[in-house]
């Protein structure tokens, strides 16, 4: 058995392989920087096209381009926030930070130029890869409101939302925070991306209320040619995303990648199965939903478990994600309009609470064992899981709803009643998705 003093530290080596050790004139890692030069061009590969068209085909016809433009704009505004202040608050410019923020010595990057090097990657490729992550997250919240959310208070409110709920959560997680030190297990973005993307939506589905007609007025994808497209990328583009996190060309990548596309696939079958029993017939809507629901339910365990354990995970995924999302929207009758909640919501919970039972050493064919972070105390990690679960759901909550209601007492966060009928690309953007002659 090991020793207890010494789960702490696996349990960091593991989950905070992110934590920045910036020096100057270091050996750089030729294989490693190629690699995660490819992953950090895989998951911008996610957000556009991927998310874009994912979540372009979704909307009806007359909203499909503020839903690529807001995509679009977030990558090339958040961007610019990161290399501002954003990575500097969640990384700082020195190993040594404090539990809840970074310092401010990398603003702008000043702290790295050509020769810094991260561990065995250049400092600005890191920084880099990062700057992914923080694109791709406020875009996974335009899924909750789309179809009414007036474009100027998505800048407002995905800017501020960047800074303050974002950025510190990365730093508890990946920074060397609070959360690091007490060994949480979030390999690529259970807690930091999914769940409190998926809470930001949530409450701003709750802060704007429903869709003028919901539930009663169906609201059908319009383009489900297109979703399909953006899924298979986001597949794809997933393996940037998970496989790279391991920051190396080894075979922690390697196994975070098979057990990305195992949980996907399970996910994929999982929802497909459950919609046919449900309603006689599998749709290309749910086995695509099924995919991205297997993908960020494995997200957070991908670098701390095994094959068999992501089969589980997948299949877990599928199912409890399918009727997350039918509770929300038949029961609860909430508007989430792409269902961010119950896939990435949920599913981030689950396998970031998930990974603290497979990561252990104690459970055979199971186990991360000889790869990620073993741990013989499930209980324990548990613990310390349901601990990063539970702070990362109530601070993302708080914040992100005084966000919105600032938001709406500056600029107004909905197009009025007759804006929202007439359809967001002609009332925000003068312009159609689509011009048949």
């Amino acid at each position: 058995m090991l020793s207890m003093r010494l789960l702490p530290r696996l349990a960091l080596a593991a989950g905070g392989c992110f934590v920045p050790a910036l020096a100057q004139a270091g050996e750089i890692n030729g294989a490693d920087s190629a690699w995660i030069l490819t992953a950090t061009a895989l998951v911008l590969f996610m957000t556009i096209p991927g998310l874009s068209l994912f979540y372009g085909g979704l909307v009806r016809s007359k909203n499909v381009l503020s839903v690529l433009m807001q995509c679009f704009t977030l990558t090339c505004l958040m961007s610019l926030l990161w290399f501002a202040l954003g990575y500097t608050l969640a990384f700082g410019s020195s190993p040594d930070q404090g539990p809840w923020i970074g310092d401010l010595g990398n603003t702008l990057f000043a702290a790295m130029d050509r020769d810094s090097v991260n561990g065995e990657l250049p400092a600005v490729l890191f920084a880099a890869f990062q700057m992914t992550f923080a694109i791709i997250t406020p875009a996974l919240i335009v899924g909750a409101f789309a179809e009414r959310m007036k474009f100027s208070a998505m800048l407002w409110f995905s800017s501020a939302w960047l800074l303050l709920v974002y950025a510190p959560v990365c730093h508890w997680v990946w920074g060397g925070g609070w959360l690091a030190q007490m060994g949480f297990l979030d390999f690529a973005g259970g807690a930091v991306v999914h769940i409190t993307a998926a809470v930001a939506a949530l409450v701003a589905a709750l802060v704007l209320g429903p869709r003028k007609g919901f539930p009663a007025t169906p609201m059908m994808p319009h383009n489900m040619t297109m979703t399909v497209t953006g899924a298979g990328m986001l597949w794809v583009g997933w393996f940037g995303f998970n496989a790279g996190s391991a920051l190396a060309a080894d075979g922690s990548a390697a196994m975070a990648l098979l057990v990305t596309h195992i949980s996907a696939a399970a996910g994929s079958l999982a929802w497909m199965g459950c919609e046919w029993v449900r309603h006689g017939k599998p749709s290309v809507l749910g086995i695509v939903t099924g995919m991205v629901a297997g993908l960020g339910t494995i997200t957070p365990a991908s670098g701390s478990v095994g094959p068999a354990a992501a089969l589980i995970i997948g299949l877990s995924a599928g199912i409890i994600c399918f009727y997350a999302t039918v509770f929300m929207k038949q029961r609860l009758k909430i508007d989430d309009s792409l269902d961010v909640f119950p896939v990435h919501g949920v599913g981030g919970m689950l396998g970031t609470f998930l990974v603290g039972i497979y990561c252990s050493t104690e459970l055979g064919l199971f186990s991360g064992a000889g790869f990620g972070a073993g741990n013989s105390s499930i209980a324990q990690q548990l613990g310390v899981q349901l601990t990063g679960i539970g702070a990362t759901l109530a601070y993302t909550a708080v914040v992100s709803f005084v966000l919105l209601k600032l938001v709406d007492w500056l600029v107004g966060l909905r197009v009025t009643p007759d804006q929202e009928t007439e359809g967001l690309d002609i009332v925000l953007h003068e312009e159609r998705g689509y011009d048949i002659l």
